[in-house]
């Protein structure tokens, strides 16, 4: 099939039978759109419908684009996602964006599962308690990144230990150890989440040495990130293909683009 066949095909896989509402005003547009996303991105690399619609469904959410969140939600559901796989995926968005922007994402979640007689609350996929969340965090942070932790905790400056603690109570503990999401799954949402925030360079190189440590490979990160091209941009994107090469350097210098 040619890139408008597989956009069509696509879409209604996705969104069922109907038409963009954009057809009636901006035709030319939509079609670009369409055939750029669903005629060429969701075909490009080793990823499935239910990895790519998670990448999405996280990328809109830190961009806040969320009419377009809510297609997705739906999406999500027609390629087999759960409500639970869903809503996961969204509340590892709270450490990088923020509890509002994420607390709008949810309520978007949340208007599509009630238009679709789904339950709004899904079973808790809590597995720390207050005595246990900061030293279940930190194994996750050890196993994603190493001895550089423990180093990182001994370093911190005693008015910024703090931070070092909420790193691993907080963003590891309450939410990279919580099911219905594995850690492979949870660190290659987290990186595109920063790839998608923009100045957060540093960050996106040590996501994609964390997501190698995971065992997410090269080829794996350079997919996610492609995906996540219509979503975000060209500058982002590849911002965040140059940290790939940076940290995994047999490709560096490839990427490169003036815009």
């Amino acid at each position: 099939m040619d890139r408008v066949e597989k956009s069509k095909e696509k879409y209604k896989q996705l969104f069922g039978d109907g038409v963009s509402a954009a057809y009636a005003t901006d035709s030319d547009f939509q079609d670009i759109l369409s055939r750029f996303i669903f005629g060429e991105v969701f075909y490009q690399g080793n990823l499935d419908d239910k990895q790519r619609e998670l990448i999405t469904l996280v990328v809109l959410a830190t961009n806040q684009t969320l009419p377009q969140f809510k297609a997705h939600v739906s999406a999500a559901l027609n390629v087999g996602l759960t409500p639970v796989e869903i809503k996961e995926a969204v509340y590892q968005c709270a450490p990088y964006i923020g509890f509002p922007k994420t607390l709008n994402a949810i309520a978007g979640i949340n208007e599509v599962f009630k238009f679709k007689n789904i339950a709004l609350s899904v079973e808790s996929q809590k597995q720390v308690e207050e005595e246990n969340r900061f030293d279940k965090g930190l194994a996750v942070q050890v196993e994603i990144f190493g001895d550089v932790i423990a180093k990182m905790h001994e370093n911190a400056p005693a008015n910024l230990k703090h931070i070092q603690d909420y790193l691993s109570s907080f963003c590891f503990g309450d939410f990279y150890t919580r099911g219905g999401l594995d850690l492979k799954t949870r660190e290659l949402l987290t990186l595109c989440i920063i790839s998608a925030l923009g100045g957060a360079e540093g960050q996106v190189k040590a996501h994609v040495q964390g997501n190698l440590n995971v065992g997410n490979d090269k080829e794996t990160l350079i997919t996610v990130i492609t995906h996540c091209l219509p979503y975000m941009g060209f500058p982002r994107t590849l911002n965040a293909l140059n940290c790939v090469n940076e940290v995994i350097p047999e490709n560096k210098g490839v990427v490169s683009g003036n815009l």
